[in-house]
């Protein structure tokens, strides 16, 4: 319990000054398409906004990985890929994954999670819709709907932001510096085989993570309207 606390300490000393170098979010209108420059939208209403935007996200992956199913990935190779053979590139990140674990997160430490995770995937979906584009016959919809959740994710990190600073601003700032994990690693020696199940891992386990981020957003939510009954 003391080694999975100080690890959530040393993330924390590194996301902190980093949310005050985040470029100005999108602009906060009354419709729930943006989440730009939210400061001075209520808390509750910017979490509602952040909230659909990751149930969207969620939607979306899901509906891209069927996809990705039907077209390329045989039954045997699912099972595999269900069977552990591949590893998410999250799977390091002090992040809980049991559900006693993550109702002991404060608050606080619940945003943490969603904007690590949110960080981890959006230079592999990136690479993601590189390596979609050279497919001989990928469908449009599953490029289009890649490319729109990796817009949306950014959109995603910048009201995570706007809500964790909403939350500091009684709280002294950190300044020890901020610097990127790198877990992705691009590899272009992979062959035809391997770069199929590779794709399909980063989108198994990025809806896995969506799912995560859904979940850790509504259980905040749910703390904040219910607090005593939020299981």
């Amino acid at each position: 319990m003391h080694t999975t606390v100080l690890q959530q300490s040393l993330w924390a000393l590194l996301l902190w000054p980093h949310l005050f170098s985040v470029s100005a979010p999108l602009d906060c209108r009354d419709d729930q398409a943006s989440l730009a420059r939210c400061p001075s939208i209520s808390q509750e209403k910017l979490l509602d906004r952040v909230i659909h935007h990751a149930e969207l996200i969620y939607r979306v992956s899901e509906e891209s990985c069927s996809l990705f199913e039907e077209m390329f990935i045989p039954l045997p190779l699912r099972l595999q890929s269900n069977q552990g053979g591949y590893a998410c590139i999250t799977k390091s990140l002090p992040i809980p994954s049991s559900k006693s674990e993550i109702q002991q997160l404060s608050d606080k430490w619940l945003l943490h999670s969603v904007l690590l995770l949110v960080q981890s995937w959006i230079e592999p979906l990136v690479y993601l819709q590189m390596t979609l584009d050279r497919y001989d016959h990928a469908p449009d919809m599953l490029l289009n709907k890649t490319k729109w959740v990796s817009e949306k994710l950014i959109s995603l990190e910048q009201g995570v932001v706007v809500l964790m600073k909403k939350q500091m601003l009684d709280e002294g700032t950190m300044t020890t510096a901020y610097s990127e994990q790198g877990a992705f690693q691009y590899d272009v020696q992979l062959d035809i085989l391997e770069s199929v199940m590779r794709d399909y891992t980063l989108l198994t386990c990025f809806k896995k993570d969506a799912h995560k981020m859904e979940t850790f957003l509504k259980l905040l939510k749910c703390r904040q309207t219910d607090k005593y009954n939020c299981a």
